[in-house]
């Protein structure tokens, strides 16, 4: 079989891998037919992390079941099915709390098992980790690119919008106008904010904002930022949503926080310093939360409202290509022609 392979920075190739087998009685192979390039994936493309060369990439699969273990229960051969960024058994003390992303038998596509972007993967803890597709959306090509964000950046933006205490009726900032502060806006008016303000740099991004519910959007940068939102929303919001993992961005999270506020951040941390922050939080007694998104605790609200037509993250995906375009993929998101890259293996 064929999979996205990292051999450095700016470097990702097709190569020919190892077919999947089953190798435990909880594993489940699928053949891969959507998967996604994810901002995430920019960081060790652009050797700002550290990742081990020739390893597969990619994290946000959808499928066919082909072959189950004797212990798989939930899903069988021929099931349509997608799975979140982390892998989950469904049962630990853990899962049970709503926190997959800290499994005592799970992990992560790509760290701990192979990647996603690819023709076939194993899938560990298949009774945890697959969430099945109903069978009479199973071909339904506009249905499913609607699915897959649920992979992760649409319950990642859905994380940070109740991390940061979203409530309906309310007012709040969402920072980061990336696939996933795009889907942070989606999340905001499903949650029924009054008003949600869009921060970003990117006016083409700012108008997919819109779309999804922004009320108001803001493209400067900086302190001219916080001023603008300051003067639009009479001092600050009571939930600002941080969606970037850049230092700039969770100060930016922070100032516009009015006093007693929650900042929500989801943003993978990178060039964040402590010490300021800390301080800034301390002095107007706002609360941090957040952190990696725990898909598999949203994933079945989230997908009943796709399915049934009232939720669409779809947008953010600007570029679709084959799994051979992946290698283009990465540069396209790499150098902002694209928001999300849509990987179509069918």
């Amino acid at each position: 079989m064929r999979a996205a392979r990292y051999h450095g920075p700016g470097e990702i190739s097709i190569d020919e891998v190892p077919d999947p087998t089953i190798e435990s009685p909880t594993d489940a192979v699928v053949r891969v037919t959507h998967t996604a390039v994810c901002g995430s994936d920019l960081w060790f493309y652009r050797g700002e992390s550290d990742r081990e060369e020739g390893s597969r990439v990619g994290h946000e699969p959808m499928g066919i079941v082909e072959e189950v273990g004797e212990e798989v229960r939930h899903v069988q051969p021929g099931d349509r099915v997608f799975a979140p960024f982390s892998i989950s058994c469904g049962s630990c003390e853990y899962c049970r709390k709503g926190l997959h992303t800290s499994c005592k038998n799970g992990g992560f596509w790509g760290s701990t098992t192979d990647g996603a972007q690819g023709e076939q993967i194993r899938v560990p803890q298949a009774n945890g980790t697959l969430v099945r597709v109903p069978d009479r959306y199973a071909d339904d090509q506009d249905v499913l690119k609607s699915v897959l964000p649920l992979t992760d950046v649409m319950c990642t933006g859905h994380h940070a919008a109740v991390s940061a205490g979203v409530e309906a009726g309310s007012t709040c900032a969402v920072v980061g106008d990336g696939a996933v502060g795009l889907c942070a806006v989606l999340a905001a008016r499903r949650l029924g904010a009054n008003r949600i303000v869009a921060l970003g740099h990117h006016e083409d991004r700012l108008e997919i904002a819109e779309s999804f519910g922004a009320t108001d959007t803001i493209s400067a940068r900086g302190e001219a930022a916080v001023e603008e939102l300051r003067a639009l929303t009479a001092g600050g919001v009571d939930h600002a949503i941080e969606c970037v993992g850049m230092g700039a961005a969770m100060e930016t999270a922070i100032d516009i926080a009015r006093p007693g506020g929650t900042v929500g951040y989801v943003g993978v941390p990178n060039g964040v310093e402590d010490g300021d922050l800390v301080d800034s939080l301390f002095g107007k007694n706002v609360t941090l939360a957040g952190g990696i998104a725990p898909v598999r605790a949203y994933v079945d609200d989230l997908l009943e409202d796709v399915l049934q037509g009232t939720l669409d993250p779809s947008p953010v995906f600007t570029k679709t290509v084959d799994l051979e375009g992946v290698p283009e993929g990465y540069r396209a998101m790499d150098e902002r022609e694209a928001i999300k890259v849509f990987v179509d293996l069918t």
